[in-house]
C-alpha cells in the first residue's frame, strides 16, 4: 500500500519477517529469597601482601614497630621485685633522677636565700638526688684542685719544694659523701624515735642541696689572707646551718618540747663542718 512516498505494509506474513508477539499484560516477576552467607574479607597471603599489613592489638588497633617492642609479650610478663629487694634495683632510684635543669637551679637559688625557709615545701612532692650527688662531686674536686693550687703557690713563693698530696681526694671524698649519707640517716631514725617521721629522701635532698654554699666559699679561699679564709667559712657554715634547721623547724616542732634540741644539734653540727673544712682545707701550710 502506498501513501505518497512512503509504503505501508499490512498485518500479514512476509517472507523472512518475524511474527510479532502479542500483548499479554502487566508480567510480575518474584525472586525468592537466597541463602547467601557473607564471609568477612580473609587475610591476604603472600610474601608481599600479607607482610605489608602491620599488626594490631587486641582492641583491633594497629601497632607501630616500636609499640610492639615496648608492649610486654602476653603470657611473659617481667619478674617485678617488691619489699626490700626493690631497694637494690635501678628503678627504685630512676625516678629521684628524673629532674630538669631548670628544678635544680631553682633550688641551688633556694639553697643560697636560708632565711625563707621554704625549700622543702617546694620539693615535698618531688625530691630528688640528681642535685645532691652532683653537689657533692663538685665539692670534692673544686676542694682537691683548689687545695692544690693553693698549696702550690704557697710552697712556690716561699720556694719550697711541693709534693702532690692525693690524700686530698679520698680525703674530701669520705667527708662529703659520708656527711650527706650518715647524718640524714641519724636524723631520720631520731624523728621518727620522737613520732615526727620525715622521708628520708626528702632529708638527703636538703643536706645535699645545704653543701653548694661551700663551693663558693672554696674558690674565694684562694685569697692568702687567714682572716678572710675564716670569715668565708663562718659565713659559709652560718648560711648552710641555718638553711637546714629553718626548713626542718616547722616539721620537728611536732616532736614535742624537745624540738629546740634537736633544731640547736642540727645548727651545730652544720657549723661543725665548716670549721672542718676551715681546718683542712682552708688552711695552707709550708
Amino acid at each position: 500500500m502506498m501513501s505518497g512516498k512512503y509504503t505501508t505494509i499490512d498485518n500479514q506474513q512476509v517472507s523472512g519477517s518475524v511474527p510479532a508477539v502479542p500483548d499479554q499484560g502487566h508480567v510480575t516477576v518474584k525472586f525468592t529469597d537466597s541463602n547467601l552467607q557473607t564471609f568477612p574479607p580473609s587475610e591476604a597471603q603472600g610474601k608481599i601482601t600479607g607482610g605489608s599489613r602491620p599488626p594490631r592489638d587486641a582492641d583491633g588497633m594497629c601497632l607501630s614497630k616500636a609499640d610492639t617492642f615496648s608492649r610486654p609479650v602476653s603470657g611473659s610478663d617481667e619478674p617485678q621485685q617488691s619489699g626490700w629487694f626493690r631497694a637494690f634495683t635501678v628503678a627504685a632510684y630512676k625516678p629521684y633522677f628524673d629532674v630538669d635543669s631548670a628544678d635544680v637551679l631553682e633550688r641551688i637559688k633556694d639553697s643560697l636565700f636560708p632565711f625563707r625557709g621554704t625549700f622543702n615545701e617546694k620539693t615535698a612532692s618531688s625530691p630528688d638526688l640528681y642535685g645532691p650527688f652532683w653537689i657533692c662531686t663538685t665539692l670534692i674536686f673544686v676542694a682537691a684542685s683548689i687545695g692544690t693550687f693553693v698549696t702550690y703557690i704557697a710552697h712556690k713563693l716561699k720556694k719550697v719544694e711541693w709534693n702532690y698530696d692525693i690524700n686530698l681526694v679520698t680525703w674530701s671524698a669520705g667527708l662529703f659523701y659520708g656527711y650527706v649519707t650518715i647524718v640524714p640517716l641519724c636524723l631520720y631514725v631520731i624523728l621518727k624515735y620522737f613520732s615526727a617521721p620525715s622521708g628520708l629522701v626528702q632529708l638527703f635532698c636538703l643536706y645535699g642541696y645545704s653543701l653548694f654554699v661551700f663551693i663558693p666559699a672554696l674558690c674565694m679561699s684562694v685569697v692568702p689572707l687567714e682572716i678572710f679564709r675564716w670569715v668565708i667559712a663562718g659565713v659559709a657554715g652560718f648560711m648552710s646551718a641555718t638553711f637546714v634547721a629553718l626548713n626542718l623547724r616547722a616539721h620537728i616542732k611536732s616532736a614535742g618540747e624537745r624540738w629546740f634540741l634537736i633544731v640547736a644539734g642540727i645548727f651545730l653540727l652544720q657549723l661543725a663542718l665548716a670549721v672542718v673544712l676551715k681546718l683542712y682545707l682552708f688552711t695552707v701550710s709550708v
